[in-house]
């Protein structure tokens, strides 16, 4: 190399060196390090002693594991479909030729960036079944009184209910695909006579399938790892339970529940790392069944 480009390499590294560290330090070291504690016992405090993969074997021995990971698979088979469904709608929604669209825009944005504690109580509080505004609705309506958050019955779904006040994030990129639509193909099919719902899934579905499947995975590694809101809805729990009959013990809790309150650092990296592990593995199907139906703009 000439000695421009000796400095031109020199400055881009150095340019690159904050982004290069933090990866390192902040995600590469923490991955390594959790599958070396993965393998030991480790408390959090002292020495951790090495045991090879009994955190392993006792992974798939874990009531709790299999309980965990049945209400996580639960809510993320619901939530990821019905979030696809309001993003798109919203999307629509937004994209409507009306006056002050831009504030409708706003206001269908707004939840999605309001902290999460703050929905959750906001939640708790409107679905609460002695004074809560939900509940005397369904009064008004004479429909059956429900406890959202009491009822083992119905804790999942309303966590499910409650992720979709987040779904403005994927309906911004929803808006922006549908804004890429070349409207031609709109203006060709009312020549021939196509209606709202026929132009709406031979031209508008089939258009935004790369961000579908897009939105699939990152729902479903949202899904996977799904955190805060169980948590904040089981925070009043007695005896050690997370909601009504643990219904609300998602998978993550409960490696928060192993580290921290338990203080099994070990067996928590072992249960991470298998999530990690089946995260890749159903992304990776999820790419593989969206060869069949996703279409890209080049085919």
């Amino acid at each position: 190399m000439t000695r421009m480009e000796r400095r031109n390499v020199r400055n881009g590294l150095l340019f690159c060196a904050p982004w290069l560290f933090g990866f390192l330090a902040l995600q590469v070291y923490p991955i390594i390090y959790s599958f070396y504690l993965s393998m030991t016992d480790y408390s959090g405090f002292g020495k951790a002693i090495f045991i090879g993969l009994s955190n392993f074997r006792e992974l798939f021995r874990d009531a709790t594991v299999v309980l965990a990971a049945y209400n996580t698979l639960y809510y993320t088979a619901l939530a990821v479909p019905v979030g696809v469904v309001v993003a798109i709608s919203l999307a629509l929604a937004m994209n409507q030729k009306v006056k002050e669209v831009s504030m409708y825009r706003a206001i269908l944005y707004l939840p999605s960036i309001l902290p999460a504690f703050a929905m959750v109580y906001i939640w708790i509080l409107f679905t609460n079944p002695a004074y809560g505004l939900l509940n005397r609705i369904f009064l008004f309506l004479h429909l059956p009184q429900i406890d959202w958050i009491g009822d083992r019955r119905f804790t999942k779904l309303s966590v499910v209910i409650l992720a979709q006040f987040g779904a403005g994030n994927a309906a911004l990129i929803f808006l922006a695909s549908l804004r890429s639509i070349p409207r031609d193909l709109y203006e060709s099919a009312e020549i021939d006579g196509a209606g709202v719902l026929r132009k709406f899934f031979t031209i508008t579905l089939p258009m935004i399938t790369p961000i579908i499947l897009y939105d699939i995975i990152w729902g479903l590694s949202a899904g996977l790892q799904a955190f805060t809101q169980a948590y904040l809805m089981a925070s009043g729990g007695t005896r050690g339970l997370v909601g009504p009959s643990n219904s609300l013990m998602f998978y993550v809790v409960y490696i928060y529940k192993t580290a921290f309150q338990y203080s099994r650092m070990g067996y928590a990296a072992a249960m991470a790392l298998f999530l990690f592990l089946v995260s890749v593995l159903i992304a990776v199907g999820v790419f593989k069944w969206g060869r069949s139906w996703v279409h890209y703009e080049s085919e």
